[in-house]
């Protein structure tokens, strides 16, 4: 007996509710199909199919072993189409979504290396923190921050994001730098308007198991992470922002860290894409290759 084919048979007979049809589906007689099932019950020691004349339907026990067997069967159909899609160069239009400041600062100066490998693909990138709502913008996937709540979406998880609290040199001459998260009050504080609520958000910190979390009356409030970080750079204040945008500046001397052991908030990185057995190529090769680089980079691990 070809157990797989069996498997196969049996389960086509289940779904589609005969003999007849099964064959037709596997391109083989009834007869065939009839005979594959009962070398499995043979097999098996139990009867599967109640069969009449008008009729087949599931036993109990058959109905248990459907699906044990269907997901078996969907692993393997995965399996294959994995090996197989490996072989064929992705190509067409790829359309993602991400964070402009991830963007600009870590994925687009790494993307050449990308576009020379895989020519015939034709990268759209759009950059935003709004909701996108892939299926119906025609999105492949996106690479967003924060816990994600939609179960009809895979969100892969590939690291953390961490924030961090620095301001420029000439602005540290000037204000002495803060020793606890309560003395931001009394500083010039770059606060962040949330594009999604519209809101001014809270700063929060923790250490030791001590939370604390502030609402700053900030000197000037900004919707962009590139414009908090230049207006750090220019000396306004203090900022917030995150440590992938943060680190060149703070390598160079360009940005100064304060309230160094206090642990800022910290946000899951995801890369979300539709639910789907059969994956393209060309959105499996840019998922894997964006969490590679950012799972290979410590600043995104959780601290």
């Amino acid at each position: 007996m070809d157990r797989l084919m069996a498997l196969q048979a049996f389960a086509r007979v289940v779904e589609l509710g005969g003999f007849t049809k099964a064959g037709n589906s596997l391109q083989l007689p009834k007869t065939t199909v009839s005979d594959l099932v009962q070398s499995l019950e043979k097999h098996l020691g139990v009867r599967l199919l109640q069969r009449t004349t008008r009729r087949v339907t599931v036993t109990p026990d058959g109905a248990a072993f459907y699906e044990r067997c269907a997901h078996i069967l969907a692993e393997l159909d995965e399996a294959e189409t994995t090996v197989m899609q490996a072989r064929i160069a992705p190509k067409g239009r790829l359309r993602v979504h991400m964070p402009p400041g991830l963007a600009r600062q870590f994925i687009i100066p790494r993307l050449p290396s990308f576009l020379v490998r895989y020519p015939d693909l034709r990268l759209e990138l759009g950059m935003s923190l709004r909701p996108v709502h892939l299926l119906e913008e025609g999105v492949d996937c996106v690479v967003r921050f924060g816990a994600q709540s939609d179960s009809s979406l895979v969100a892969r998880r590939v690291g953390t994001m961490s924030h961090v609290c620095c301001a420029s040199p000439a602005y540290l001459r000037e204000h002495a730098a803060p020793r606890h998260p309560e003395e931001l009050s009394a500083h010039q504080c770059i606060t962040y308007v949330s594009e999604r609520t519209g809101r001014v958000m809270d700063w929060e910190f923790e250490r030791a198991g001590k939370k604390i979390q502030l609402t700053l009356d900030g000197i000037l409030a900004v919707n962009d992470q590139d414009a908090n970080v230049i207006a750090g750079l220019m000396g306004i204040g203090i900022a917030k922002v995150a440590n992938y945008m943060a680190r060149p500046y703070l390598e160079s001397g360009q940005l100064t860290k304060v309230l160094a052991d206090w642990a800022a908030e910290q946000f899951p990185i995801s890369v979300i894409y539709p639910q789907s057995r059969h994956l393209s190529a060309k959105v499996r090769i840019f998922v894997d290759w964006v969490s590679e680089l950012i799972q290979e980079d410590p600043i995104f691990q959780t601290r």
